[in-house]
């Protein structure tokens, strides 16, 4: 699945390059899960496909306020360059030597129904925090889409299932475990929810 265009990714992806790490920090506040395509009925099997969180830190270099076009240092000395968008809240405050902190995760879960509950189709959410005026620049971007699918093949020997999605095209994934091939059939519906969190803060450097 396509990642999601989320507000602030392009900090994101340029702070990420500077070295990502499992964290085991508080995680970025995260929406409510987006309303699959309606119909859902008993859950027969659930769990998580991929769960991801990493950490980054960069200094700021320099602001421009007007432009909004903050200039970044990562820890190896390499700069880069990023306009931050309306979501981030008081900026003015951000001054040179202040330290930018990034957390982004993303994460892939399942949930198998049984057959006849629903067509396949497509849901979306995004949820958007900021800090509160006069608070330190941050916030958090959270965008949710769900993509309901149909089993139309199921390959035990294979551990092997066929999945017909909304645009009508199948696709062949391979189970981890494949004795859950023997609780479902053709025809249950899979939901796929694709998340991914973007939690942005600054920190003030202490002056001497």
């Amino acid at each position: 699945m396509k990642r999601l265009a989320t507000t602030g990714l392009v900090l994101a992806a340029a702070l990420v390059a500077c070295g990502p790490k499992k964290s085991s920090a508080p995680e970025p506040a995260a929406a409510a899960p987006a309303a699959a395509p309606s119909g859902s009925g008993g859950s027969i099997l659930s769990g998580t496909l991929d769960d991801q969180t990493v950490m980054a830190t960069a200094t700021v270099e320099k602001v421009d306020q007007k432009t909004r076009h903050v200039t970044l240092r990562r820890p190896d000395g390499s700069k880069f360059g990023i306009v931050a968008s309306p979501e981030i809240r008081n900026l003015g405050q951000v001054k040179k030597g202040d330290t930018v902190k990034i957390e982004y995760r993303q994460s892939v879960a399942y949930e198998v129904n049984k057959a006849g509950t629903a067509k396949p189709g497509v849901s979306a959410s995004t949820n958007v925090t900021r800090a509160e005026p006069g608070a330190k620049p941050g916030g958090t971007v959270t965008d949710t889409v769900t993509v309901r699918m149909t089993i139309t093949a199921i390959n035990k020997k294979g551990g092997e299932a066929t999945l017909l999605g909304p645009d009508d095209e199948s696709t062949v994934v391979k189970v981890r475990d494949p004795k859950n091939l023997d609780l479902v059939q053709v025809g249950d519906v899979v939901d796929l929810t694709y998340t991914e969190a973007l939690a942005l803060s600054v920190e003030k450097t202490a002056r001497k």
